[in-house]
């Protein structure tokens, strides 16, 4: 019996030296997925379009289904990354369209100002392509991160957008947006028209 309350005595000793053996009480910070970037490959895309350029192997190409499209639409599926690249074309030529869709692009980018902690404009020009335009990073917790248009400044005009099917949180896509902003580069670079 006397040994009963020497052993607990023991116990809570012993408890209490291990108990004290980590004096770091700061909460851990979640953490997140190690992606996995694939290497760098492109493609042509020619369709009977009157643009072509070329695109990353790894995303999918895809004709874009929403109420609105039109014929000359198309979406950059990233499945690896849950992100689409949407891009839509519009034959200004004649109809004094052009200058309201610069200003409707301009509007787009700027509609995340709320959320952005930064946009970037840069400008974009291949006169011996005759491709022209602006393209727009846009950093913080937004929507959309990318959005860029190119023109010939007569007939065509050509918008990209990048967007994400997740919950913004720039930190955590940085990495992603990086990686596909090369790609975004690498399809403005190799832009052309057809006519």
């Amino acid at each position: 019996m006397k040994f009963k309350p020497l052993i607990l005595i023991a116990f809570i000793v012993a408890l209490a030296c291990f108990a004290c053996k980590n004096n770091d009480y700061s909460p851990k910070p979640k953490g997140y997925f190690r992606i996995e970037f694939p290497k760098k490959a492109y493609t042509e895309f020619n369709k009977p379009v009157p643009y072509q350029f070329k695109f990353p192997v790894y995303a999918t190409l895809e004709k874009d289904q929403s109420r609105d499209a039109r014929a000359n639409w198309y979406n950059l599926h990233f499945k690896q990354f849950n992100g689409y690249l949407h891009l839509t074309y519009y034959d200004v030529s004649g109809k004094g369209e052009y200058n309201q869709m610069v200003e409707d692009a301009r509007k787009l980018a700027f509609k995340h100002t709320i959320k952005a902690s930064a946009i970037d404009q840069r400008i974009i020009n291949y006169p011996k392509q005759k491709v022209y335009g602006i393209y727009y990073a846009i950093e913080g917790n937004t929507a959309s991160s990318v959005q860029f248009f190119l023109t010939d400044s007569a007939k065509h005009y050509f918008r990209g957008a990048l967007y994400f099917n997740e919950r913004p949180q720039f930190d955590s896509i940085a990495p992603v947006v990086k990686f596909i902003k090369t790609d975004i580069d690498t399809l403005i670079s190799t832009f052309r028209w057809k006519n």
